[in-house]
Parts: structure tokens; C-alpha cells; sequence
């Protein structure tokens, strides 16, 4: 199942399915879609906040529901990630969501989320959030936001390349997101499913040893051994978050150490994620990675 291409006039809705942020934060993507066209509405519990959540998971959870259904919303776009997401399972007919249609984009803890309607059939976008495009970002970055809403090639030829660790090609799906997000869902019934695909990896504020821990996980589990390949994004602030007390090692070192020797194509530094430049990738959907051009490509288009 893939969404349909945005056109002039359609609506896009955000909700807050994890953490809250303020209506100030949306004033720049708002004008950013007005300027390309789109319409724009509010989940009516988008600015709610209850401790770290947008509001409580039955709000949140209705919020996100209602906008699939809704027949004047054409794509949903969360405000922000945080924490929440895996909350919501309870309260969700997630088939029917996926079944909607409707293109749906974020990142971070929005991750959970991917994994589950990706394994349901319908292709996502790893992309900005309201929060994200609050701040200035690289030309390319917008470009490559505003392609893949209307269902272009999603990524601009100004757009860096990543960093061969592993070189080689691969083709596959392209799945993943969040590191912490990916290495949580394992064990639920709509968690990772690696077999095949490309992975996609990032995270931000993680320890040193906490990339390893979960970077671990994936291959004592066996996922990390079934992947095609892997684009690494960036671990932000990973470095800088080093535990004096049991000693630190660099994450492209850990990355290296932990992922290299399966032989797999990988790149690193590919610019997705929690970096301050960012494309827009969709999920679900083949592409092919080319590790020692450091280039990922779509053999398959996001949109019907």
C-alpha cells in the first residue's frame, strides 16, 4: 500500500502521538507548506502536555486515529517525537490506518510507529517534524521534504553522501529509524523485521555504551545478521556523553566494532536523523544502497 502524491490544496494534519511542544514551534513548517500550496490543521489534543506526553495516550492515540479517518486530511505529520508511541498499541486499530492510505511522516520515537505500519504494508517517510524545521536548516534539507510530499525522488543532489564502512551494494526495503526505538520493539508482534532489507539507524543522547548495548542486541538476536546492508546516520551528542567511570570508545568505532564484521554494505554518516541536516526518506519501499559510493538510491516509488 503506498500513499498518494500531495497536490496543491491538499491537507496535511499534525498530531502529537509522543511528546508536546508549544503552537509557537509550528509557525515556521505552516508557513513553509503554506508557501508550497498545502493546507494545514491541528489534532485538537496537539498541544496538550501531561509530564513528558502530548496529553494522556487516549487522547493522543484518538488524535492520530481521527486523522487517518478524517476524509479532509490527505497526510499526517507529527509534531515532534520524544516519547509515547509503543503507549498507544492499546488503543489503535493500526490496520486501519494502514489501510487509509495516507501518507504519514516523522521521526525519532515516531520510529515505533514505522515499524508497525511498514509491517502492515504501508510505506512511511522518515522525515522532519514541526519541531525539526522550527530551526534553519540546508537548502536541501526543505527540498528534500517537499519532494517526497509530492512523491519525487526524495533525495537532492546537493545532499552529502555517507562514509563507507563496508563496501559493496545491497537492494532491499528500507526500514528503521531510532536505534533505542528499533532494539524496544523487539519481541512485539509488529517489531523489526530485518530480513532482507536495508537498515536504517540513528539515535541521539545515547551513552557510548548504550549504542553498543543495543547495536549488540541486534546481532546476539540474529537481526542484524539477516539485514542486507545498513545506512548509519548520525549519533548525536553520543560522543560528548562519554561515562568517565567505565571509559568511553568512540560511536563510529562502536559501529565499526559491532556491525563491520558481518560483511555487510554499510555507510555511516549518512545524513538522516537527528543531524542538523536531514533528508526525508520513505520506509517500506526497495532502494539500493551503493556503500562505496556512500549513495542510497529508490528502485521503487514512495506514491501509488
Amino acid at each position: 500500500m503506498k500513499p498518494k502524491a500531495l497536490k496543491p490544496g491538499d491537507t496535511i494534519q499534525f498530531v502529537s502521538p509522543a511528546s508536546s511542544l508549544t503552537s509557537d514551534k509550528t509557525e515556521r513548517i505552516c508557513a513553509l507548506l503554506e508557501g508550497a500550496g498545502y493546507r494545514w490543521k491541528i489534532a485538537p489534543h496537539a498541544f496538550d502536555a501531561e509530564g513528558f506526553l502530548a496529553g494522556s495516550d487516549a487522547d493522543r492515540a484518538a488524535d492520530l486515529q481521527a486523522a487517518f479517518a478524517d476524509p479532509e486530511t490527505d497526510a499526517v505529520l507529527c509534531t515532534r517525537g520524544g516519547y509515547g508511541c509503543a503507549r498507544l498499541f492499546p488503543y489503535l486499530d493500526l490496520r486501519s490506518i494502514a489501510d487509509s492510505g495516507k501518507m504519514f511522516l516523522g521521526f525519532s520515537d515516531i520510529t515505533t510507529l514505522h515499524l508497525a505500519l511498514n509491517r502492515l504494508g504501508l510505506a512511511t517517510v522518515h522525515a522532519p517534524m514541526a519541531l525539526t524545521l522550527n530551526y534553519d536548516r540546508e537548502p536541501w534539507v526543505y527540498d528534500s521534504f517537499l519532494r517526497v510530499l509530492k512523491g519525487e525522488a526524495p533525495i537532492p543532489d546537493e545532499a552529502p553522501a555517507g562514509t563507507t564502512m563496508v563496501g559493496g551494494s545491497a537492494e532491499g526495503e528500507l526500514i528503521g529509524g531510532c536505534l533505542c526505538l528499533l532494539t524496544d520493539s523487539i519481541g512485539t508482534p509488529l517489531g523489526l523485521n530485518t530480513e532482507g532489507k536495508l537498515l536504517l539507524i540513528e539515535d541521539v543522547d545515547e551513552n557510548p555504551h548504550r549504542i553498543d548495548a543495543m547495536l549488540t542486541h541486534l546481532v546476539n538476536s540474529g537481526l542484524a545478521a539477516q539485514a542486507a546492508g545498513f545506512v548509519v546516520g548520525e549519533m548525536t551528542r553520543t560522543d560528548e556523553r562519554s561515562d568517565k567511570d567505565i571509559g568511553a570508545k568512540p560511536w563510529r568505532a562502536i559501529v565499526r566494532d559491532r556491525l563491520a564484521p558481518l560483511g555487510k554494505p554499510m555507510v555511516i554518516d549518512f545524513p538522516c536523523g537527528h543531524a542538523k541536516a536531514m533528508l526525508s526518506l520513505p520506509l517500506g519501499i526497495r532502494a539500493r544502497l551503493d556503500a562505496d559510493a556512500g549513495r542510497l538510491t529508490y528502485v521503487e516509488s514512495l506514491c501509488a
